[in-house]
Formats: structure tokens, sequence, C-alpha cells
């Protein structure tokens, strides 16, 4: 029997693995060539993978249609809302704190939105020329990331943003609604600097424009990163001796800089392989949203993949010096399993709908 043909491997769309599969083995790789007689996070990272293959899994046997038909989207945004509110009044953190691990609820929150902003523009995408319902679907986006700038965690608020502004666009909004977008956008970002940043977040942006302004504080952890991708030079210093991070030069070389240590060890034309295998990710995801006669199923292909898209921009533009530090983790390839059980959640319920929601038009994706 064909392995297609079991059971088990129904809605899972196999060359999908395949290409996340070399972003796993990456990570891993990165993480044993730490060194300091540990490998703990090896380990963890291990565990972690395997868990949320599990979630890919079962997420891929659920009916996505539920997501589109019933209330239960909005129960489970309202859901994740307490819980960033509970964290951020009572907590005081960005985390819960379990036993045996800790959970980031902005990351589930990120699929969330997503699922409900996909759900809103499907059922109004002729209205969606009308500003109110621009308007209400801001509301779905600024709630959490507003709630989760206040932690604070910047990066993540950012990706909350980007994932409106493309399921905005996606929609259809029109050029009118764009620019009084646009122009909302950075009077929010001039409130932003002068009332709401931190002390902290505005140096980030200050020692990004120049790092040796504070060399030793807030412009260590840029300058080191640049350090350890130029240090890689063409081939890269080989797995296990890259200075920086074995030497711990380079700070959270496990989580926010893991691109430059990994550029470190495997050098531009290791870089170069690791940016192919997100543009063939990407382009998969997208297949079903170009493809795709539901737009439902097409905003949600969309909207996953630009948290992929926002993750690997904005951590590998502050890796390399192009964007301030605002700390967010490589998709498949940085330490941490609450957003790598989120993305293999959301890729289940892309593979779900891949091989549930066919139609004459979208038969090309399905056979590819």
């Amino acid at each position: 029997m064909r392995i297609l043909e079991l059971k088990l491997f129904r809605n899972i769309d196999l060359k999908l693995l395949f290409i996340i599969l070399p972003l796993l083995l990456i990570g891993l790789l990165t993480m044993k060539s730490f060194g300091g007689g540990s490998d703990y996070y090896f380990w963890r990272q291990l565990v972690w993978i395997l868990a949320s293959l599990a979630i890919f899994f079962i997420f891929s046997k659920l009916d996505w249609r539920v997501f589109k038909s019933s209330g239960l989207i909005l129960s489970l945004y309202m859901f994740g809302v307490a819980a960033l509110v509970f964290i951020f009044v009572v907590a005081d953190a960005s985390w819960f704190y379990l036993p045996l691990f800790a959970i980031q609820p902005a990351e589930p929150m990120k699929l969330l939105l997503v699922l409900i902003l996909a759900k809103y523009f499907s059922r109004r995408h002729v209205d969606i020329a009308q500003f109110k319902h621009i308007a209400v679907s801001a509301v779905y986006a600024v709630i959490p990331a507003g709630l989760i700038f206040f932690q604070p965690d910047l990066g993540s608020a950012i990706i909350f943003g980007v994932i409106w502004i493309g399921m905005i666009m996606a929609s259809g909004v029109s050029k009118k609604h764009l620019a009084i977008l646009f122009t909302i956008g950075l009077a929010v970002l001039a409130i932003s600097w002068i009332f709401f940043l931190k002390p902290y977040q505005k140096t980030r942006i200050n020692t990004f424009l120049n790092p040796y302004i504070d060399p030793q504080g807030a412009g260590y952890n840029a300058m080191q990163s640049k350090i350890a991708v130029g240090s890689g030079g063409f081939l890269g210093q080989g797995i296990g001796h890259g200075t920086q991070s074995r030497l711990e030069f380079l700070p959270e070389h496990e989580t926010d800089f893991i691109f430059a240590a990994f550029a470190e060890e495997w050098g531009f034309v290791g870089s170069l392989i690791l940016i192919l295998f997100f543009i063939l990710l990407v382009r998969r995801l997208l297949l079903l949203g170009t493809k795709s006669s539901d737009n439902f199923v097409r905003l949600y292909a969309i909207g996953i993949s630009l948290i992929i898209i926002g993750h690997f921009t904005i951590h590998v533009g502050m890796n390399i010096g192009l964007l301030p530090i605002t700390g967010l983790p490589l998709s498949f390839v940085s330490y941490g399993g609450s957003h790598l059980a989120t993305l293999f959640a959301a890729l289940g319920i892309w593979s779900g709908m891949k091989f549930s929601s066919r139609t004459p038009e979208a038969e090309e994706v399905y056979v590819s």
C-alpha cells in the first residue's frame, strides 16, 4: 500500500513537510554546535519538534470549516485576549510558566487573528470598500497587539500589524483607504514614540542607527551579531567552530540571534540555502492562497504566510543590522516551543484545507 493511501497520512502535505525538515535540522545542528559541555537546547528542541509534529497531524484531521461557519473562532479569540489581559495585569509577564515548560500566549494569538480576519473578510469581501469594515478589522488586531506591546513585546506586536495590513491588502481594499491607513499608521508611530515606547526600546532604535554610541550596552547585541555574520565569510567557519556563539559573545544565540550563529558557521552559501528553503515554503503555502476559489481558504493561506514572512524578515534584518533589535525567533530554526507548536497547528489546518476544499480552479495546487 502506498504511503499516501494510509489513513494516517490523509490530509498531510508531504512536500510541505519535506521543505520544513531541513529548516528543523538546521536549527538542531546549530544548537548542537554551541558547545559548553551541554546539549540542553538540542534535546529540548527535539522534544518540541516531535510534539509539534503530533500537533500538525492532529490539526490536519480537523474539519477546518468549523472555523469558518461557527462562532468557535470568536470564542477562542476572546479567550486568547483574556489570557493576554491576565498575564499583563496579574502575572506582569509575557509567559505562562508551567512545571515542565512555559507558554507564550502571543504566539497562538497570531493564528487566532489570522483565522478571525479570514472569516471576517471572506464574509464581507464585496463590502470591503466601506471603511467601517476596515475599522472593525483593525479592532481585532489592535486589542492583542496593544496588550502585547505593553508587556512589552515590540516584535510580536509588529507581527500583528503585518498580519492585519497584509490581509487588508489581500482583501482588495481601495488605494484611497490604503492612503488613509498609511497616514494613520504614521500618526500612531509618532504617538507611540512620544508617549508609549519605553526608554530601552528607544535606545534600541537609536543604537540601530549608530550602535557605536553604546558598544558595551544597548549596541552590544547588534555589533556582536554583525561580527558573527561577517566572520562567516563565503563558506563559513565550519560546524562547531563559530566563536561568537561558542564563546558566548553573541547573546541569545539559540533564539533571537540564531541566524547570526548559523551564518558564522555556514557562511554566505549556507545562508542562501536557508533563504531558499523559506522561499520554497512560502511559495508552497501561497499556492493554496492563489488557486483556491474559497475566500476564507485564500485569506488564511496568505495570513499564515505573512506570519512566516514577518518573522523571517525581522529576525534576519536585525541579525544583519538592517533593522532594530526587537527579539523575534526565526521560524522552525530558533529554540522554543510556543512559536513552533503554533506554526505546526497553523500548517496542519492549511494541509487539511488543501485536501478537502478542492475546486476545478484550484486543481493545480493539489496535484503539484
